[in-house]
This record gives structure tokens, sequence and C-alpha cells, in this order.
């Protein structure tokens, strides 16, 4: 398996622990494809850095455009059946696409974000705000009452600039991107991020 690191990995996972994350997800997406549930995964079959209480987001880009996504901001459950979960729902689960199909596999690629805990900023302006934030390193989750928005630290790829970051989380959380107020609340995590492309396969639908 091909592993690909993004900017702002770190290095809790070794190469081979990577590579076994991502075999899980990878089982997770071909199961959800031949029998249309969720992959069974026990959590003590696995390492124990697996079993331990981590937040994920899995990510499939297809011919480097983005075919699903969905993760947790808050640790729930054990990390590998985090990542399970969160691939099968990437594939089939996020409400902005269809169903993955088998006929989809070629020149999809797997990224797996593994979350720190969020800690929240402090801050009394729009203008402190953009000073404390990092480029490349930040993830952030925007709050406002019952609204919300976040986005990984790779958004930082297509928005390098904090202020655009910035205004393009007040859109997704639902906000006018030129909004503020002192109620809005501001919480930054980073990722260990790593992918790997899908490999050749024929699938049997059961």
């Amino acid at each position: 398996m091909a592993l690909m690191h993004s900017a702002e990995s770190s290095t809790d996972f070794d190469t081979g622990e990577r590579a076994k994350l991502l075999d899980v997800a990878q089982k997770s997406v071909y199961h959800g494809l031949e029998k249309s549930a969720l992959l069974p995964v026990d959590p003590a079959d696995y390492p124990e850095k697996f079993q331990q209480l981590r937040a994920s987001f899995v990510t499939l880009n297809r011919f480097g455009k983005l075919r699903g996504c969905i993760g947790h901001l808050k640790a729930i459950q054990p990390l590998v059946s985090d990542v399970s979960e969160n691939a099968y729902s990437a594939a089939f689960r996020d409400p902005r696409f269809s169903p993955l199909e088998s006929s989809e596999l070629e020149g999809l690629e797997l990224h797996i974000s593994v979350l720190t805990p969020a800690k929240s900023i402090d801050f009394s302006s729009q203008e402190e705000l953009l000073e404390k934030i990092r480029p490349g390193v930040d993830g952030l989750i925007l709050k406002l009452g019952g609204q919300q928005g976040t986005f990984l630290p790779s958004v930082w790829e297509s928005l390098p600039d904090a202020r655009s970051f910035l205004q393009h989380l007040k859109l997704k959380a639902g906000l006018a991107r030129d909004y503020w107020s002192d109620q809005i609340k501001v919480f930054r995590y980073q990722t260990e991020s790593f992918a790997a492309p899908f490999p050749a396969v024929t699938l049997k639908k059961t």
C-alpha cells in the first residue's frame, strides 16, 4: 500500500500503524459495497493504540475531487471503530453525494485524519482571532448558538489566507462571511493525516 502524507501530519503513528488504519478504512468501504452494511470491528483484535478513544475524519477523493467526508469532532469510541464507521459513512452516507458504487473505485483515494482534542481560543476581537490562527496547522471549529462549522487543517491547501479561511468557515456554519459577534466561539485542533489510493479490485455484491 502506497501511503501519502499531508503537510500537517505529526508522528503519533508509525508507517505500519498508518497502513493498518488505512486497511481498516478500505475494508469498510469494500464491505459496504458488497454487503450494504458497516464492517464489524472488534477493537480487542487491534493494537492498544487503536483501542483508545480518538476522533477522526475520513475523506474520499476521486481524481482529486471530493467524493465524501464524514467524521467526529469528539472522541466517542475506539479509534479503529471510528475510522471504520467514518469510512463507511463517507462512502455511503454523505448527504452531498449519492452512495458510492463499485464503478467509482478507479481513481479513488482515501484520507484519514486523526484529531487531537479541541481547545478553545481566547480572543476579544476578530482581528485578534486572525492573529492567533496558525495557517497550515490548525483545524477550526466555529460555534454560535446552535450553528457550527469546522474545517480540517487540509483546507488550508485551498484557503491559505487566514481571513479567507475564517470567512468560508462562517459560511459553512450558516453565517454571512463578514458577520461578527462577540458570542462566536472558536476552537482549534490538529490532525495527523495520511492517505492511500484504493487498489484495483473487482467486487461482487451479495
